[in-house]
């Protein structure tokens, strides 16, 4: 054991963790990568994540308290459990577990869903539930079971890596009569990654064609042994359609819930997670929010992410007005001033100034990294040029695994003379908010193949500036990549410097727009030439220069010391003491 020591809490920031251990953040993300954790630099991780890190690195990491050791015990720590890590172990009681149902498309999730909810619907209540609203409860026993709704892997895993609790208990659903698909063995990595138990669904067992046999031997190879065969892994045999075997299931999950010791303080700080956020035309913006701790009542002041608001209406799962919701309630609110994201954790603040300079520091902290990552990239291009750097790292998703692996093979033998192609995560499904993260933290391009690329991903990915590549044939992947290896061992065009700006006034012109009154401090200033426009330290503008005039004349450049008016093409944000820097991209020999 290595003789270096470093104390890591139940939970930890990953850039917190890479400054104790002295490394880069980014280094430490790719350590996380090859272990099948995705994080970003300003997401938590548990302990035994940290700590395996940590090992890899040379360290040997130590739990800060002892009851933090126990907290980390009982499985993944996240973010709002670190942030209630100081409530008493006398106010805390036993909350309803909160329920996600995993698992292969067609292999009847929804139908399950459907069967349990209905199995809930009191006489008397025909129309049963009015809305959808992402999250819904259901009775057994006398104790209460929260079931999430959200749609599958994509959902569970957005509020994993932003640090909320997506579901204490993993339902994965396997079709009897097709088994184990590509699908699901994607639902175990997550459940797993996620660190919660796994029950299985058994469904469709009433069809003529089902083998359960055969499938319980398939998780068995999956390391999901099921009970009835001395191992872990409690399997149900259900049938959604027939309405066969839900009390089972509800059953289950009970004893899975008794045996995890789910807590939580009712009178503790209020903090919980977004379940889904949407704006409606007629109430405005509205969110699902799950409760983990405390009681949010009507008129609390909440804060989630960037979103900030004093709630006016609360509603349960039917669509009742609510006055207070406890841990494990899902409920949706009125008040909130902008959409928060799914996975988002929200909280409660005493006062309106407090929760509104919570939100401000975020946003400052949004553009200060933004701009972080940008600034990174662009050095990784100019290691490119001189060449320090010659590598070209991807991200590979594919519709189905016998599709990933001849990919993965063929990609990796592209490397040629110091270019070296490194696939640093590769997986199945769609291209999601959580690849493009990946992608941005690695400096990554994300290739698919015979999948899209999810809405919100595309935005992302702007935002990012990370690149998108989709294709259906594999030949045109591969040529593709060989241009982009050809282009870096060579590139067509080099930034050339040509003078700099200084903004000494700013004219508004009726038909041009702003225009900035400049003195040329350096070099010179071009008509046909690029503009990056600098305030202080901060890029706000890289475009083209779309007007260059000398007392009212167009002139094609202006040299250092005279003065001149510049319009920057499709802006007008430009300020005194602004800064222009005039370049050109010029063939390389």
């Amino acid at each position: 054991m290595s003789d270096k020591r470093i104390e890591i809490p139940s939970g930890i920031v990953v850039r917190d963790l890479a400054q104790k251990m002295g490394v880069s953040p980014i280094d430490t993300i790719k350590k996380m990568m090859t272990n099948g954790v995705m994080v970003g630099i300003n997401q938590a991780v548990d302990f035994d994540t940290a700590a395996i890190v940590a090992a890899e690195f040379g360290f040997e990491a130590v739990p800060e308290s002892v009851a933090e050791t126990q907290a980390e015990e009982t499985g993944e720590i996240p973010l709002w459990r670190q942030k209630i890590a100081s409530e008493k172990e006398g106010d805390l009681v036993v909350r309803p577990p909160v329920v996600t149902i995993l698992g292969h498309v067609d292999h009847g999730k929804t139908s399950l869903l459907d069967a349990i909810r209905q199995a809930d619907v009191a006489a008397g209540e025909a129309g049963g539930i009015t809305q959808h609203i992402g999250a819904y409860q259901v009775e057994k026993q006398g104790r209460l079971v929260t079931f999430l709704d959200t749609p599958g892997h994509a959902a569970f895993t957005a509020m994993r890596a932003r640090g909320a609790q997506g579901a204490d208990i993993v339902v994965l659903v396997v079709a009897a009569d097709d088994g184990v698909m590509p699908q699901t063995r994607e639902a175990i990595a997550h459940a797993r990654a996620a660190r919660v138990p796994i029950i299985v669904a058994l469904n469709k067992v009433d069809k003529s064609n089902a083998n359960p046999d055969f499938v319980k031997q398939q998780l068995a190879e999956l390391e999901l042994v099921p009970d009835d065969w001395g191992g872990n892994t409690t399997v149900v045999p259900v049938s959604a359609k027939q309405k066969m075997g839900i009390d089972d299931l509800l059953t289950a999950i009970l004893l899975v819930a008794d045996s995890i010791d789910i807590r939580a303080n009712p009178k503790g700080k209020v903090i919980g997670s977004v379940i889904e956020g949407e704006l409606d035309k007629a109430k405005g913006v509205m969110a699902t929010l799950l409760v983990q701790n405390g009681t949010l009542k009507n008129g609390d002041i909440v804060v989630a992410g960037t979103s900030v608001g004093r709630l006016k209406a609360l509603f349960d799962f039917r669509g009742k007005p609510l006055a207070k919701a406890g841990p494990a309630t899902p409920v949706r609110v009125m008040g909130l001033n902008d959409v928060p994201a799914a996975g988002q954790i929200f909280e409660v603040y005493a006062s309106d100034r407090d929760a509104r300079q919570v939100v401000a520091e975020r946003l400052e902290a949004a553009k200060q990294q933004s701009v972080a990552q940008k600034t990174s990239l662009e050095d990784m291009f100019a290691r490119f040029q001189a060449g320090e750097a010659q590598e070209l790292r991807l991200i590979i998703k594919a519709d189905v695994q016998g599709s990933l692996e001849p990919i993965v093979k063929e990609v990796g033998e592209l490397s040629s003379g110091d270019i070296a192609v490194k696939v640093i995560y590769s997986e199945t499904g769609n291209i999601g908010e959580n690849d493009v993260m990946l992608a941005s933290a690695s400096k990554a391009i994300l290739i698919g193949f015979n999948v899209q690329a999810e809405v919100a991903a595309r935005r992302l990915a702007e935002g990012e500036g990370v690149d998108i590549r989709l294709y259906d044939i594999i030949y045109r992947l591969t040529e593709d990549l060989q241009k982009a290896l050809k282009g870096m061992l060579k590139p067509e065009f080099i930034e050339k410097p040509l003078g700099k700006a200084s903004v000494l006034e700013v004219f508004a012109i009726s038909k041009l727009g702003k225009i900035a009154g400049c003195r040329v401090t350096e070099g010179e200033i071009r008509r046909n030439g690029k503009a990056r426009l600098y305030r202080g330290s901060d890029l706000v503008y890289e475009g083209e220069i779309g007007s260059l005039k000398h007392e009212k004349e167009d002139v094609k450049e202006m040299r250092q010391g005279f003065e001149c008016g510049i319009g920057l093409k499709n802006f007008h944000d430009i300020q005194k003491g602004d800064v222009v820097q005039c370049y050109i991209m010029e063939k390389s020999e």
